[in-house]
């Protein structure tokens, strides 16, 4: 059985960005404007350790917030002798980072690599120029290949962050992205889906009307064929969405995009929307079907609120029914089994739509 992870964020300041981006508005998502202490931070991992249970899982400590290899040099390297010190005494197994992939080279990596840090996360965006430019993001799409290959060259864990709906993109430069991404094989993934967030350039070009974000359909269908070419790479799509906290929410920080607290959900629901409807169609399902699987695959399945039993219903007048099972699950209608596969289903989706430009084994 995979181990349960636990992992310990530590927000850094602001100052580490070397660059205000159209979409950013690191001190309203961090909640700092200034330096960090060492106190603090070894109060925040004591704390968060309490938590935790005596056990073997894993336990990480994990740097997020800003660009953590363009802090100070000095500052960096304080932040990591408190995460080494945890590391070095067995007390937490990983240290994670993220940071932007102009703000990798030779001797960083050469300095995380001295401090035990595991795994590195890209904020890569997006790989297309115009993009990049045209949200102030201040670096190069080779940036992004050039930090990628080095990482991974030098035995680090490769994280990939993507932002669909950023301001001058559209479906196909988004897919592009996480096509180019995927080809350059990093080990996990984040899909953050732009949100509007109060005081940055981008809620200017919102208010002006230069800017429409993505409406929450929209960005669940593209975040669900980016996160469908990633997993047809064998690629974790660790998170999809960004995590609702005290500082970020729909009610006060957000003043346009798809915001919602569980769009991982929405985004698996609705490939099983397309699994399902493409079973009906080859099998001439209708009337009533019942699917056997476990409690978590029923809910993703069943949709939001039962949103695809409604639209089974809807579209095909069929009843989709459920039943708990620990057995590899499956679907049966009139005495026919149909074994479900949603692997093999995204697979083959994505080898039939983007295998001409997804490199796919």
């Amino acid at each position: 059985m995979k181990k349960k992870e636990y992992i310990i964020p530590i927000f850094i300041p602001f100052l580490g960005c070397p660059h205000d981006c159209a979409f950013c508005n690191q001190v309203k998502i961090t909640n700092y404007r200034d330096k960090v202490n060492k106190e603090n931070i070894i109060e925040e991992i004591e704390k968060n350790l309490n938590y935790f249970p005596d056990n073997d899982n894993l336990k990480e400590i994990a740097f997020f917030g800003g660009s953590f290899t363009a802090l100070p040099l000095e500052t960096m390297v304080a932040y990591l002798e408190i995460a080494k010190s945890y590391k070095d005494k067995r007390i937490i197994d990983r240290i994670r980072l993220s940071t932007r992939p102009d703000c990798i080279n030779n001797f960083i990596l050469d300095v995380l690599k001295d401090y035990g840090v595991d795994i590195i996360e890209l904020g890569i965006q997006s790989l297309d120029q115009e993009i990049l430019d045209a949200n102030e993001r201040g670096h190069r799409v080779e940036d992004s290949y050039e930090a990628s290959s080095l990482i991974k060259e030098r035995g680090f864990t490769l994280g990939h962050q993507i932002m669909p709906g950023l301001f001058k993109d559209s479906f196909d430069k988004t897919i592009k992205t996480a096509i180019d991404s995927a080809n350059m094989e990093p080990d996990l993934v984040r899909i953050y889906p732009t949100l509007v967030i109060k005081e940055t350039k981008l809620e200017q070009y919102f208010n002006q009307g230069s800017y429409k974000p993505l409406s929450l359909d929209e960005a669940v269908k593209l975040s669900a064929i980016a996160y469908m070419i990633y997993r047809a790479k064998n690629i974790n799509v660790i998170r999809i969405g960004l995590q609702v906290t005290e500082n970020i929410n729909d009610k006060e920080d957000v003043v346009g995009g798809p915001f919602h607290s569980a769009i991982r959900q929405l985004v698996e629901s609705y490939i099983y929307r397309l699994y399902i409807e493409k079973l009906i169609k080859e099998n001439n399902i209708e009337d009533e079907a019942r699917i056997y699987t476990d409690d978590r695959s029923i809910s993703i399945i069943a949709g939001n609120k039962k949103s695809n039993k409604k639209y089974f219903y809807d579209r095909y007048g069929l009843k989709l029914n459920f039943e708990s099972s620990c057995e590899s699950p499956y679907m049966e209608t009139k005495g026919t089994k149909i074994d479900l596969d949603i692997d093999g289903f995204i697979y083959n989706y994505v080898k039939e739509n983007y295998g001409g430009d997804l490199k796919l084994g």
